[in-house]
This record gives structure tokens, sequence and C-alpha cells, in this order.
């Protein structure tokens, strides 16, 4: 049986950096097991940024989860994408790269025990792993893996959104990944010159030609194997057969479904809930698969009097033009995708941060291609992908028997909470008043979705319950602390109760941050990879950043530019 010094369960965002960091060493063997097929460079369903709705819900790419009836959202199963596939999410998400408000670590480090997770500890590491095309300067990095495309967002509709948020009273901003979050601005995305640059791109395939780097794909995972409390290797299948392999370390890197999931299948969990389904209790560590959090959205979409959305580039019979532009030139509509600006404000004054993400997109669609009703089909549009940063509702992920095949029950829970009811609300109307301002009158030709129709707090809430969906940050299930229900040391993001175990993914953290999860989760990879190898962690930054409480207005008045407001 081959003993490696570490295994990696899953070849996705966090695995792929690990898997780059912790193999440098060609003196250390690293094994990485993806259940999910590679990600081809000849595929263009990974590799074009606009392709991105086809991977999602198809069986080759995507896990295809669904979340248990939701109780306050008329008991809608809530559909969960997640990469089955080298590259995990990031080879099939909308390439938003956004680190999260520096207030967000803050509010990580002030937990017992979480003190080296604030902003000044992770700053670094978030410069390290990107280069921003943007350019470089004491917040963000010039020569990392990860390679920032900002978005042209040239489309006469982006310079209306920004116009109009101005006209509202919010400010613009130079970077939403830098000294101010707040406000409005073009945004970072994993996009490498007209390529989606992936966690697999950036991180694995660089490395994969190391001798002592394995990676194996369509090898599903069942069980971590113990020597008594201590991890000793995994057990997985691979063409239907089932292989055994030793290990030194095993780190999980699923993801916030997957690696609480096979953390009870191995005996890691609530000892109550595994002893009713007959798994041996290794450890009982009730912490496991609570404490879900995730983001939910909406599409707020605009009928447009003037033909300048890109909807009739994507009709049909001019695909055949934007895949042959993409495939020759890495240019057009096929090299975007399409998410080139938005920003982030708050919805009210007891907020000392953003709680609210705008994410703009110059046309009236779903995820799954379709346009809503009130737009003809190519007919123009736009609209804004809007939701709460910081809800409370909690949930969890739990197996229901003990094949690894079989999903687990997800409950997220979502509008349980008074608060997360009131700042639903709050979300929708802000978003209104941008969209309705002057700066969009040459455009505006009236809400398609939801429509006049929805107006009082109780229909929007009745809106939202039947409407939305997703943002796909489902986090913090397997979370970093050091109370009766964290689950990781987040000194070396081991498994409590175990020896040789760790996980390091969106479920180690210990509160979902305020945009997509992507960058943050990638940011966690780089310094666990370093506390992992006992490395001297990078020093901490000492960089400012916006703070409104610190005497600065709640919106700076909005004719006045950036600099003069500041």
């Amino acid at each position: 049986m081959r003993t490696y010094d570490f295994v990696i369960v899953g070849g996705g965002s966090a695995g792929s950096a690990l898997a780059n960091r912790l193999s440098e060493d060609p003196g250390t063997s690293v094994l990485v097991l993806e259940a999910g097929r590679s990600d081809f460079k000849v595929d263009p369903f990974i590799h074009m940024p606009a392709a991105l709705p086809i991977p999602i819900g198809n069986r080759l790419y995507d896990w295809k989860y669904e979340s248990e009836p939701e109780p306050h959202m008329n008991d809608r199963r809530i559909f969960h994408a997640r990469g089955k596939v080298l590259g995990g999410s990031s080879s099939i998400n909308g390439m938003i790269f956004q680190r999260g408000n520096p207030l967000d670590y803050e509010r990580w480090a002030a937990d017992p025990g979480m003190e080296t997770w604030d902003y000044a500890h992770c700053l670094p590491y978030f410069k390290r792993m990107e280069t921003c095309r943007a350019g470089a300067d004491e917040w963000r990095g010039g020569d990392g893996p990860l390679v920032l495309e900002r978005g042209p967002a040239t489309n006469p509709l982006f310079g209306a959104f920004f116009e109009a948020a101005q006209q509202a009273g919010y400010p613009l901003t130079d970077d939403v990944n830098g000294y101010r979050q707040e406000g409005f601005a073009r945004f970072d995305r994993n996009v490498n010159r007209g390529r989606r640059w992936s966690a697999a791109r950036a991180y694995l395939h660089p490395a994969m030609g190391r001798r002592n780097l394995t990676v194996k794909t369509l090898a599903l995972t069942t069980k971590v194997r113990f020597e008594g409390k201590r991890a000793v290797g995994v057990e997985y299948t691979r063409f239907g057969r089932q292989h055994s392999v030793t290990a030194g370390e095993v780190i999980l890197c699923g993801g916030a479904i997957n690696s609480p999931q096979l953390l009870q299948l191995s005996g890691v969990g609530n000892a109550d809930d595994l002893a009713r389904l007959g798994v041996p209790v290794v450890a009982d560590v009730p912490g496991v698969g609570e404490h879900l959090q995730d983001h939910l959205e909406v599409y707020i979409q605009y009928a447009s009097k003037q033909p300048v959305s890109i909807a009739p580039g994507l009709k049909w019979r001019n695909r055949p033009k934007l895949g042959a532009e993409w495939l020759f030139l890495r240019k057009g509509l096929g090299a975007t995708n399409h998410f080139e600006g938005g920003g982030f404000v708050r919805s009210n004054d007891d907020v000392d941060y953003p709680n609210l993400m705008f994410h703009f997109l110059p046309i009236a669609i779903r995820y799954d291609g379709t346009q809503p009703a009130g737009i003809d089909r190519g007919g123009h549009g736009y609209q804004v992908h809007i939701g709460p940063m910081y809800s409370d509702a909690r949930g969890s992920v739990k197996i229901r028997s003990t094949d690894p095949r079989e999903h687990p029950a997800l409950r997220f829970n979502y509008l349980s909470t008074e608060q997360d009811r009131r700042e639903w609300v709050e979300s929708i109307r802000v978003a209104r008043d941008i969209l309705n301002q002057p700066a969009f009158a040459p455009y505006n030709d009236g809400e398609i979705s939801p429509g006049p129709s929805v107006e009082t707090d109780e229909e929007i809430l009745t809106w939202v319950a039947a409407d939305a969906e997703t943002a796909l940050h489902p986090s913090c299930t397997a979370r970093m602390g050091v109370d009766e229900l964290s689950v990781l040391d987040p000194l070396d993001m081991r498994v409590r109760g175990t020896d040789g175990l760790r996980v390091v993914d969106a479920s180690s953290m210990p509160y979902v941050t305020n945009g997509n999860i992507y960058a943050p989760v990638m940011m966690l990879a780089e310094k666990s990879a370093d506390l992992i190898l006992g490395n001297t962690p990078l020093p901490a930054a000492d960089a400012p950043y916006y703070r409104f409480r610190d005497g600065m207005p709640l919106y700076p008045d909005p004719s006045l530019s950036q600099g003069e407001s500041e």
C-alpha cells in the first residue's frame, strides 16, 4: 500500500492551492483525490467565461445538491451547484473575486483563540496569492498565481448604474478589494486573457509535473481510516474498484458540504447522530455540520427602452461568431463573465460596514439562460443581483445514511430570523432606489421582476420566498474556534479530538464574509499551508482600511469626488 506524507481529499479551490504549496518541497509526497473529472484544457464550457451557465446543473461538472424543503420559502428545495471537477467550484462559478471587508476578519479575530486571523494577518496572504492586473500596491499583490483582470464595464448601462448609485447618495470606490470596499466600482474577475483562471489552472496544473505530486480524478473518497484517534489514510473508489491509501496527514478540502459529510461518515461528528445511523464514533465533535451559512439572492430586472444590452449577442444565431471570437482571439462576449461591476453598501445605520452586495448585469437573464416574462427572447433589459450578506440564519449538513454517494440533508433556514427578513426588505428598497434614479431615465422601461405589484414589506418577503436563489456561498460547517461547537484548531486546522486530520476549505470559516467566498477560501488555503508546514507566518501588514465610524460621514456627498470626500 502506497504511503504519502499528505493526502488531500478534493482537488477544488483550497485543495489546488494546498497541493501546490505542500509539494514545493521535493521530499514531501502529496496525493490529491478528486471525485470529479479533469478540467480538460479544450473544454470550452469551463474555460470560456461566458459559458458559465452550462456546467451549472450538469452532472458532468456539478454535484447538483439541493436543500431540504425550506419552511420559510414555501417548502421549496433550493438547488445548490458545487463543482465536481478539478478546480471545484472555481471551475464553474461566476469568476467574481471579492475578498470581503477588512472588518470581516476583525470579526473572525474577535472570537477567543482567533487572534491570528485578523485583517493584518490575512492581508499578506491575499497579496501573495494574486497578480492584480490593475496594479499592485500596499493592498494588492502583483506576482501571485491567481491572475485578476478588472472588468471593463464599458456598456452604457454600466455607466448609468454607476451614475445612478451616486445620485442615490452612494460613493464610488477605486477598488472594492483595496482601501475601501464600500461603494461601487468595476469588479476583479478570475479571468486571464479571456479564459477562466480557476484554482486548478493557477495552482494545480503548474505543479502537476512534480514527481512528488500525484493527482487522481474520478476518485470518490468514502472514508477516512483511523487507528484510534489518529487518521492514517483514506478509502476511495475509482472505476468501480475500492482502494486504500496510507497517509501521514489527511486534509479534507471538499467544501462546506462534502467535508462535514466525510467527517460524519468516518465517525467524527455528533455522537448521538452518528449512533442513530450505526456509524462507529471516533470523536464526538458536535459542531461538525452545524453553523451552516450562505447568501441568498434575487434578481431585480428592468426592461430597456434602448437596444444597448448584450442580449442580441447571446442569441443562438450569433453564438458561432461569439465562439469563434473567443476561440481564436480570446475577445468578445465569450471572454467575459458579464459580472463586470457592482458595489457594497449599508442598508441601515446599525451596521458597521456593508451588508448588501450588488452585481450588475447589462442583460435581464437567469443563471439557466431564461429571460423574464415581459421581455421577448433576445430583448433588451438589465438587472442587479442583490441580497443581505450577514444573515443570522444558521443551518446544518447531516448525513442521511452510511452511503457516501447519497447526498446529505442540507438545511439553510433561509428567512427564518427577524434580522434576515428586515434586511431583505431594505435590500429591495435600496436596489429600486438606485435603479430608478435619473441616470437610468433613457433606459428604464419598467420593472419586470418583481414588478410594481410587489411593494409592501409583506409583498416583498412573499416574493423573495418564492423567487430567491442561493448565491452559492455555503460555508462555516467545520468552523475554526476554541468553543465547544468549533471543529478546527485555528492555529493548525486540526480537527478536535483527532490527530493527523485537518480541514481547509469554506467549511473552516467561522463566519461568512460579505461577498463571493472564493477569494477568502484561497487566502485561507495559503495561510493554512504555512500552518501545516510549520513555516514562519508572513509578517502582519499595517495597511489602513476604511471605517465610516472613524469620523467619516455615513455616505459622502455624491457631488464630491472620492478624493474630496476623504
